[in-house]
């Protein structure tokens, strides 16, 4: 008899959601694999885009997850003083058989403790912060320490998604995977990076979201403030 996966998205308000579709798309096709999208309850959820995505589990009735995977996008500040939020996730991570993150979703795990002595991927703007809870940023599209597996920016959580998925069924599971979803990018420009976009462009990206990074930082502040007591 096959064993269902349980593959777990933490939902919440603001996030990017092509840091939660992108890997459920894949990770929906890894053999015996179910998706559940957990938020507090299982009213619809605003994403950063403007559309909502439904719940498919409250906190209190999700299952034992296998698979833990936190998001990112600009709502992280709230996600990472929130209580309820964080106990969800430490009590899934401490049974889970991965521990995973995509973007700055890093920080929310940072935030419950989960992240204290490990290697991270994180988006290069978020990245600096992950010290601030004891794990060490490192660059790269998708970073593994143990069983805790973690993708970059936005995008880098579709590679993240494969890694997984190869972990999950099998490379040549994955390699099918990767087939079946034509996943052969070939941007149009070579400046994904900062490295490779120049530091003119970095910061015409930052001086757009400085108020919203700002705003994030005191909550930063705050949860490593409380993480810290907790040690």
């Amino acid at each position: 008899m096959s064993t269902q996966i349980n593959i777990g998205f933490l939902l919440f308000p603001g996030l990017t959601q092509l840091d939660l579709t992108g890997p459920a798309q894949v990770l929906s096709r890894v053999p015996n694999a179910k998706i559940h999208l957990a938020w507090k309850n299982t009213a619809p959820v605003i994403t950063d885009v403007g559309f909502c995505i439904t719940p498919t589990t409250s906190f209190a009735n999700c299952p034992q997850l296998d698979v833990l995977c936190v998001p990112g996008g600009f709502g992280i500040g709230d996600q990472m003083v929130d209580e309820d939020t964080l106990n969800f996730l430490r009590d899934q991570g401490s049974k889970a058989k991965y521990i995973t993150s995509v973007c700055n979703g890093s920080l929310i795990l940072g935030a419950a403790g989960l992240l204290k002595g490990r290697k991270s991927a994180c988006h290069w703007i978020w990245k600096k912060y992950l010290a601030k809870f004891g794990a060490e940023a490192v660059d790269a599209r998708v970073v593994r320490d143990g069983n805790h597996i973690s993708g970059g920016g936005v995008t880098a959580g579709i590679d993240f998604a494969y890694v997984l998925a190869s972990e999950l069924a099998g490379e040549e599971t994955a390699k099918m995977l990767q087939l079946g979803l034509e996943y052969d990018p070939q941007p149009p420009y070579d400046c994904g990076t900062p490295d490779k976009a120049g530091i003119a462009l970095v910061d015409k990206v930052l001086a757009l979201q400085i108020d919203r990074i700002k705003k994030i930082e005191l909550n930063i502040e705050k949860a490593s403030l409380s993480l810290s007591k907790l040690s």
